[in-house]
């Protein structure tokens, strides 16, 4: 699947409806990875998110944060967020490409949650991590999560529900499988496991590590 699928696809109205989960594990999942980063803020960061959406997660971070930007490929998704952001004076979208950044290297925090390594198709994960390492400053630190594979079974019913909502295509159940969803629309979700991050983080050339949050999510972290 191309790298505009969540430009022409899932952007804005439909977007924020995936988040609209009753699943109540998924919204665990969901909360847990905020709260992950959240904990490891001082208050005084410029932070940065890749693919960030219509700004769920800015929203959620802002107040602990001296300023947030978050960039994503979808103007549709960046129009409707600065709506839902618009009590949030230190927030802004871009509309940008994550494997192309126009950004100076200001930023302390970027972020790539929610297995955006996979999602935000392109040029590739070393790619978006290159990206990413080049607008932080000295010392800042990037947050790349991808699934656990103890999450699978929530993971599978939260894209059930997403197909049910008319989100997606229905699930091919025959070719789903080993941490890929595919659906019968062509779109493909994949994801990385510990010993792919594990590679990406010693190819990096950078300082990292990989950490499991919630039995849900594989954080690979990397220091400038």
């Amino acid at each position: 699947m191309g790298k505009n699928y969540y430009a022409e696809k899932l952007n804005s109205m439909k977007l924020y409806q995936v988040y609209q989960t009753e699943i109540t594990r998924v919204k665990q999942y969901l909360e847990a990875e905020i709260d992950f980063v959240r904990r490891q803020l001082h208050g005084r960061e410029k932070i940065l998110e890749l693919g960030a959406g219509y700004g769920r997660i800015l929203k959620e971070l802002a107040p602990c944060v001296a300023s947030a930007v978050g960039v994503d490929i979808s103007a549709d998704s960046v129009e409707f967020g600065k709506e839902y952001l618009k009590s949030f004076p230190n927030c802004r979208l871009l509309v940008m490409d994550a494997h192309d950044l126009k950004l100076n290297p200001e930023f302390d925090v970027v972020l790539c949650l929610q297995n955006g390594l996979s999602a935000i198709r392109g040029r590739g994960a070393p790619n978006l991590i290159e990206q990413g390492m080049k607008v932080l400053v000295p010392g800042g630190r990037a947050y790349f999560s991808s699934y656990s594979h103890k999450f699978w079974e929530h993971r599978l019913a939260w894209f059930q529900e997403q197909a049910d909502k008319g989100l997606l295509g229905g699930i091919d159940m025959e070719k789903t499988r080993d941490g890929n969803i595919v659906c019968k629309d062509g779109f493909t979700a994949t994801t990385f496991s510990q010993d792919a991050l594990e590679k990406l983080g010693q190819n990096s050339g950078y300082s990292y590590r990989i950490e499991e949050v919630d039995e849900s999510s594989i954080f690979l972290i990397l220091e400038k």
